[in-house]
């Protein structure tokens, strides 16, 4: 809204035998320099204009007129306090002439925080008789703002944070709007979408972090920036895939969304995501989980529940991609949802909503998964983060401690520039460590596509199943704190288990596990990693059960496999003991196999006591690895 035409849009004249201020008294000279003013206000003009407002106030300070016109250019470059300060001025010369300019005064009150008067303001002006329909509908969306502003003041009356955006200057930022941003799992690439001029073509940039500080933005290379016609752009968090919006010859609407793969040559041609995703409307701001399993984005598809809402597709273990399934109606309003951001803990989710309520425009949402995976309500972001204008197009970093958005600030080197802020607390997401790695043939090296499923070791339960990429490739948030276990089973290799002591690392860091398999074949060997005993015992434990049950699944899978369970001590005591007490370990296993099922025809045991170590006896560590157990592939 052009506050310096608020009188053409929402309101009747006022009479003039009710006001002090008298129009057709004021000094001619000022009226010239009045009328120039209008004109480069009528253009756009706002910056030049104010100046020519400010000699017409000096020319007669009683021109009520130009004292508001010049209220509202400072509203519309928001200057908030000059605003605010010149509407009192105006008002205080004529309380009858501003009561319809309390709309735009309540704007600017707000825009410094202050909803109390903002409401206060708003309540005055809804009751000026002859209000336009139009006033009469923006005076009530703004008493509901304000409203909202002030119930949500009170219930975060505890909160002291500082906003304080930094803008990422001139190296990312240009005389051009740039927005959409996305970042890599180590933050070390930002990628990001430029407008060149308005109405004129989108690029999509990038700029690397290194050293404190981002290299001079430049155009991704590759074939996703051949065409003028894009939108919002994501990069995966390993930082191997983008997916972006765009409006290629061949697609299946207005905007569609496309795929393109770091290759050694550079990105890939781009790749329609196909029908599952796009159809004959408006796909735009893709959002691309950790594991790359789940897609997120907007859509004005019919069947919604308002403009444009959010979707998800999940990808299925042959690498296609599922249906798209709308969010819902608690996430989803009648207005429009856009910009969401999974996090890399896979468990957050922020986006921008006009619809629910809020400050006012496009607010900023957080969405937040609870203990079963499903998606709890939607909470505002609040002032100061979401103001009186559109608020979009948010990232944050892995550590969950800065945000990253498109915003015009006073500051701004031109249109939309990118700027960081810190988080506050309750915004946000888990701390979260992170493990990729690839699984494949112990023999080969070829990568397998299989689930990979992780056990919490303090429970023995399965916390998530993550199928692996086509490559064997994966890539998984954890929640840090916690020792884990990670299995894996594929028809044809021995069960992979291993234990993944993560409790004491360090959140928001990456490690990498990768999970060699071996291929089941006559007198193979396969050591059961977790299977490790307390010093002279051969008692089994509750964590060992985890990887007993992998070999029994394995057993199962393969009826007429018959294996050897061999038990290993470490050289500790008398060798006639270590024998003993390796041949009751190994046998404590084949009895656990038999217990669960397993036919004894298909089992045999034998202890070697400390024959054959395989790590150093000398060290605590090194015992316990020869305290195993392994098995041999007797029988096919």
């Amino acid at each position: 809204m052009k506050y310096f035409f608020s009188t053409l849009f929402f309101f009747v004249a006022v009479t003039a035998t009710a006001q002090k201020y008298q129009p057709s008294k004021i000094d001619p000279k000022a009226v010239v320099l009045y009328n120039s003013a209008i004109q480069k206000l009528t253009d756009g003009a706002i910056k030049e204009a104010v100046p020519v407002l400010i000699k017409t106030i000096a020319a007669d300070t009683n021109y009520v007129d130009a004292i508001l016109s010049l209220a509202g250019a400072y509203g519309e470059l928001k200057d908030y306090e000059r605003a605010v300060r010149y509407y009192q001025k105006a008002r205080s010369k004529d309380t009858t002439y501003f009561k319809v300019y309390n709309l735009p005064y309540s704007i600017d009150l707000a825009g410094l925080g202050r909803f109390e008067e903002a409401l206060d303001a708003v309540n005055i002006f809804i009751k000026v008789p002859d209000i336009s329909e139009k006033g009469v509908k923006s005076g009530a969306y703004r008493k509901h703002c304000y409203e909202f502003a002030i119930n949500y003041k009170q219930k975060h009356t505890h909160d002291n944070y500082s906003f304080n955006p930094i803008n990422l200057g001139d190296s990312v930022n240009s005389d051009k709007s740039e927005y959409y941003p996305s970042l890599t799992i180590d933050d070390s690439l930002l990628v990001f979408t430029r407008r060149q001029g308005e109405g004129a073509r989108e690029d999509f940039m990038e700029s690397d972090f290194t050293k404190g500080h981002y290299s001079k933005a430049k155009v991704i290379n590759g074939d996703i920036n051949t065409l003028p016609y894009k939108g919002a752009i994501n990069v995966s968090a390993d930082g191997e895939w983008m997916i972006f919006a765009g409006n290629f010859q061949g697609g299946f609407g207005n905007f569609d969304l496309y795929i393109s793969y770091q290759t050694p040559q550079g990105w890939s041609e781009p790749e329609n995501l196909g029908p599952n995703i796009n159809s004959s409307f408006w796909e735009s701001s893709p959002s691309l989980s950790p594991d790359k399993r789940v897609l997120y984005f907007s859509s004005d598809r019919p069947g919604g529940m308002g403009g444009k809402d959010l979707y998800m597709s999940t990808r299925n273990m042959n690498g296609k991609w599922g249906p798209a399934v709308n969010m819902g109606p608690f996430i989803n309003s009648a207005g429009d949802e856009m910009a969401p951001y999974i996090h890399p803990d896979n468990q957050t989710l922020y986006y921008t909503s006009d619809g629910l309520p809020g400050y006012g425009g496009t607010d900023l949402f957080i969405l937040r998964k609870n203990q079963q995976g499903e998606w709890g309500a939607p909470e505002n972001f609040g002032y100061p983060i979401n103001t009186i204008v559109n608020e979009g197009s948010l990232a944050a970093s892995a550590n969950g401690l800065t945000a990253y958005y498109a915003s015009d600030r006073s500051d701004s080197r031109g249109g939309l520039d990118l700027y960081k802020f810190d988080l506050p607390e309750n915004l946000r997401p888990h701390r979260t460590l992170y493990v990729k790695g690839k699984v494949f043939d112990a023999r080969t090296n070829k990568g397998l596509p299989c689930a990979v499923e992780l056990v919490d070791n303090s429970n023995n339960k399965a916390l998530m199943r993550i199928q692996t990429d086509e490559l064997g490739s994966y890539f998984i948030p954890l929640p840090s704190g916690k020792d884990y276990t990670f299995t894996v089973n594929r028809k044809g290799y021995f069960p992979y288990s291993e234990s993944y002591p993560l409790s004491r690392s360090r959140s928001d860091s990456t490690y990498q596990k990768n999970i060699p398999l071996q291929p089941i074949e006559l007198n193979a060997t396969f050591t059961l990693q977790n299977i490790q005993f307390a010093s002279n015992s051969y008692q089994l434990l509750p964590d060992n059960l985890i990887e007993l049950d992998k070999l029994l699944q394995a057993l199962n899978d393969n009826p007429t496999l018959k294996v050897q369970i061999a038990g290993y001590t470490d050289n500790v005591g008398k060798e006639e003991d270590n024998l003993d007490l390796s041949n009751n370990r190994a046998r404590a296993v084949a009895y656990y196999l038999s217990w669960k099922g397993i036919d004894g025809g298909r089992l045999s045991y034998k202890g070697y006591g400390s024959s054959k170590p395989v790590a150093d006896n000398t060290t605590e560590a090194g015992r316990a690895r020869n305290r195993r157990t392994e098995f041999v592939i007797t029988g096919l």
